[in-house]
């Protein structure tokens, strides 16, 4: 049985009474997917949670927060984690459906504004900023990614964006991944065919030694199917 809560107009909580999942939906933009404990039901995540883990970050900047999913991932295993986004109803959803512990600091700031403000530089700076117009455009310009790259530390770090893949004819990521070519000697692209609305993930900076994701943190129920859907995604070139 499901039970729907409006935490605001236009953004509701759906929970699975018998799972224990819990939904984010922002009208027909769906921000978030958990399990009963705020473990990620998303293979993106699981994605960015594995390269994150591989590389053996311990200090990670977020731009994007919907659920909160992979912060609260990362501080169950001692990573620090800080979150930024511009709404501060995203930190009250993820903190009160999805389980963000409460010592994770949040900042109510644009992202960019933010990285302007704060010259500390981190292990690595997650982009994962969507709303009903999908990414803001600012933070798909050259300018952005400088910005980005500014905040990272000199050795071993990692920028991983998010992007959503409207079809296999889509060329948003390619588009990206060239971008960042620009700054970064090594820019990776993880993607999938055949599904449309779907997520890739771009990786730029220490990436030579990414392997292919598999799942450390198995949302439960779920895992088997996480290990499956984590199967399908792979490296790809740029089109």
């Amino acid at each position: 049985m499901e039970r729907r809560t409006q935490a605001a107009p236009g953004h509701v909580i759906v929970q699975d009474n018998r799972t224990g999942k819990v939904s984010y939906w922002q009208k027909d933009y769906h921000q978030s997917a958990s399990d009963s404990r705020g473990i990620s039901t998303a293979d993106y995540i699981h994605a960015m949670y594995f390269f994150l883990r591989q590389v053996k970050a311990k200090d990670v900047l977020m731009i994007g927060c919907g659920g909160g999913t992979l912060a609260t991932m990362l501080h169950a295993k001692g990573v620090k984690v800080t979150i930024v986004d511009i709404h501060k109803l995203s930190f009250d959803i993820a903190r009160e459906y999805f389980h963000l512990p409460a010592d994770i600091p949040c900042h109510v700031s644009d992202g960019i504004a933010y990285l302007k403000k704060h010259r500390q530089r981190h292990n690595a700076v997650i982009l994962d900023a969507f709303g009903e117009g999908g990414m803001p455009a600012e933070f798909m310009q050259p300018a952005f990614f400088r910005l980005a790259k500014s905040r990272l530390k000199p050795r071993n770090a990692l920028f991983l964006m998010n992007v959503i893949v409207a079809d296999d004819d889509d060329r948003t990521p390619d588009i990206m991944v060239r971008a960042m070519r620009a700054l970064w000697p090594k820019v990776r692209l993880l993607d999938t065919d055949g599904w449309v609305e779907r997520n890739a993930v771009i990786a730029a900076g220490a990436v030579t030694k990414l392997k292919k994701p598999r799942v450390l943190m198995p949302p439960r129920p779920g895992g088997a199917k996480m290990a499956k859907q984590l199967a399908i995604l792979d490296w790809r070139a740029t089109r």
